[in-house]
């Protein structure tokens, strides 16, 4: 088993007064040659956005985009019509494909809006541009994970789809679970992102917002050394 270690206070920062954002991975002004992603993971974007603030219309193509709330609600429009909030429990994805414009948006007055934004590469380049997001019953992810982005020829538990061999899961871990995560396939890895809590893996003990990325191993054993919430992302590797 190989493991690489990105501490949360190691991240790349961003301060634009109305956007404060982490980057996990080399993005936009930071740019860091050891840190160009995690196999086919390129960007892992942790967003703080103000309120009455937000992204103007701009153009993405070729990626696979997912946007998961942590905090707060974010309006969404694009260039295909879809005009939609996502709040805490949806998730959203965008397959840019052939190209696409979009704009998000944080309509409260008051509250700030935290979001992850992930760019996974896909499979085949020029594809259809598509959008989707729905709501996910959090119960299901009590003392288990959750998957809520799986391959398009793999959907496991009425995930929402995308354009390559990768699974995006979330579990939310009572302390002192010991937890065995196997892989859908050896020649993946995983990329943990510890949302809130203390977890173990291996001789990495990680704190909130740290990551460790693993690889060459069938299955990863996690403890919970708190009450944890883990976000996992499995993608190929090369």
């Amino acid at each position: 088993m190989k493991t690489i270690l990105h501490r949360g206070n190691t991240r790349g920062k961003a301060d634009h007064g109305w956007l404060k954002s982490h980057h996990s991975f080399s993005f936009a002004s930071y740019h860091n040659p050891e840190r160009m992603g995690f196999g086919q993971l390129r960007v892992l974007n942790d967003d703080i956005v103000q309120p009455k603030m937000g992204f103007g219309t701009h153009p993405h193509q070729n990626m696979e985009i997912i946007s998961i709330p942590l905090s707060g609600a974010l309006s969404h429009k694009d260039s295909m019509d879809n005009k939609r909030a996502i709040t805490v429990g949806e998730v959203q994805v965008m397959s840019a494909g052939t190209g696409l414009q979009h704009s998000e948006f944080n309509d409260s007055r008051t509250d700030e809006v935290n979001f992850l934004q992930l760019w996974i590469q896909p499979q085949e380049l020029g594809v259809t541009p598509r959008y989707e997001q729905k709501e996910f019953d959090q119960t299901k992810r009590e003392n288990q994970f959750q998957t809520v982005v799986a391959p398009k020829d793999n959907i496991v538990d009425d995930a929402l789809w995308i354009h390559q061999d990768a699974y995006i899961s979330i579990g939310n871990f009572d302390s002192g679970k010991a937890i065995d995560f196997k892989l859908h396939d050896a020649s993946h890895g995983i990329y943990v992102f510890l949302l809130e809590g203390e977890i173990t893996i291996g001789e990495d003990t990680l704190s909130t917002k740290d990551a460790i990325g693993i690889w060459d191993t069938e299955n990863v054993q996690i403890s919970t050394n708190s009450d944890s919430k883990i976000l996992v992302v499995e993608v190929p590797m090369s």
